[in-house]
């Protein structure tokens, strides 16, 4: 604009410098005339200009005034927080409305924040990661707002089924999916283990060279792979507070006999051992691990690293089943608010960072396995190994929902039995049978 005006003076001073050396007099005074036209005309553009922008100013003060001010707390894992703040800075720059609210990400892992939240709602995160087997005691406690209702459709629409029944409590969605990646599948050695299809031929290579084959078999989480492989069921109901109602438990049965035989057959192989940490795990040649340890198992196995869904095993019945057990999620909550405006942003921002763009931008940062569909046939997480066996084993897996604390404890102690040799092979149907039954009785009065 400066310019414009500048260059319109200078042609009116020609104009007068020509007449003043004898040019016509009416043509200076129509150069005149244009000129002031002309400046007039762009004064008037600077003025529209400056009110436009004011309007601009206006238009974004009314915007920060309408969604309030604040601070917002964000509790996500330590490896993931240069990335979570990166993430809400391009939300904030993109969303101008919400520029009132300063965004404060801290380290909390997924396994911590659910306890740091029941212990003190209050003083908690407005926004934090955890793993979905906790949604139950967060609902308990009031430390989950639900889902908004504006974003239900496309969390339910954009996300895989497990995913989204992990963060549904009741017929209510509590929570933002952000992975499908806490389940668990076989790393080896493929020098090793020639075929990785079924438990006996990987305990067999396992034992000729010498070898171990690694599995948790007193964890509550791991040891499920028997028991949900022959058909038994072990799930809990809750109501829409979290409260348990009912518990479903099948393991005192014939189906419930055959897996707990086999786990104390595997027991007994001499190539066993107990563990599920492949960085703590010695003389390897196969081990039950989840995604977490690729880089450790890649390390350990170099080029002869390998990985594929769980095998099946033989039972004593004769039959053949697919080891199963549970999978697992990582989601995202947000805290009720007393305030409206301040719960909006953090529904819209707790959106946002489970979004597909930003899911594939985590998996390609740190290497979470997405729940969102699009995400998961992406090139990249198509192509990752371990990733893909997961993907495999989740087909056969359950869900992990909520389930009692001292349910774990109890499916230690099992394990235990069974580490110690009160259980094994030579043990007579009566005497497993009546395990089974004592764990489930314990298992269902969990719920009463």
């Amino acid at each position: 604009m400066k310019k414009k005006v500048l260059a319109v003076l200078l042609s009116a001073a020609m104009v007068l410098s020509l007449a003043a050396c004898g040019g016509a007099k009416e043509t200076a005074t129509a150069a005149v005339d244009a000129a002031q036209d002309t400046v007039a005309d762009a004064a008037s553009d600077v003025a529209d200009a400056a009110e436009e922008a004011a309007e601009v100013v206006e238009d974004a003060a009314e915007a920060v005034e309408d969604f309030g001010t604040g601070e917002i707390k964000i509790w996500v894992a330590d490896a993931v927080v240069d990335f979570t703040n990166d993430q809400v800075g391009k939300f904030m720059e993109t969303n101008p409305q919400y520029a009132g609210y300063t965004v404060t990400v801290e380290p909390v892992g997924e396994g911590d924040a659910a306890g740091n939240m029941i212990t003190d709602v209050q003083g908690g995160a407005d926004i934090y990661a955890f793993a979905q087997d906790q949604i139950a005691r967060l609902v308990t406690a009031g430390a989950l707002e639900e889902v908004a209702p504006e974003n239900v459709d496309a969390v339910k629409s954009q996300n895989d089924a497990g995913a989204v029944g992990a963060a549904t409590v009741g017929s209510t969605l509590y929570a933002y999916p952000l992975t499908s990646d806490n389940g668990y599948f076989l790393y080896y050695d493929k020098s090793v283990v020639s075929d990785p299809s079924t438990l006996e031929g990987i305990l067999a290579d396992c034992e000729a060279a010498g070898k171990s084959f690694y599995m948790e078999i007193n964890s509550g989480w791991y040891q499920t792979a028997f028991f949900f492989a022959t058909g038994c069921d072990l799930s809990y109901e809750t109501d829409d507070q979290g409260n348990f109602t009912k518990a479903n438990v099948t393991y005192a049965s014939d189906n419930g006999l055959v897996a707990f035989k086999k786990m104390i057959e595997l027991n007994e192989s001499k190539a066993f051992q107990n563990g599920s940490a492949i960085g703590e795990a010695t003389n390897c040649a196969a081990i039950v691990d989840g995604t977490w340890d690729s880089g450790a198992a890649q390390d350990l196995f170099g080029d002869n690293y390998a990985c594929a869904k769980l095998p099946t095993f033989k039972g004593a019945d004769g039959k053949d089943y697919q080891m199963s057990g549970f999978g697992g999620f990582k989601l995202l909550g947000v805290k009720p608010q007393d305030d409206e405006l301040k719960l909006m942003v953090c529904d819209a921002l707790a959106a946002y960072l489970s979004s597909e763009e930003v899911q594939l931008a985590r998996y390609n940062e740190v290497g979470w396995g997405p729940s969102n569909l699009n995400a998961q046939q992406s090139d990249a997480v198509k192509a990752d190994v371990a990733l893909s066996a997961l993907a495999e084993q989740l087909a056969f897996t359950i869900p992990q929902g909520q389930y009692p604390g001292d349910y774990w404890a109890l499916a230690t102690s099992l394990g235990d039995s069974v580490r110690s040799g009160e259980y094994k092979s030579s043990s007579s149907d009566d005497d497993l049978m009546k395990a089974l039954q004592d764990f489930q009785d314990t298992c269902i009065s969990y719920a009463q």
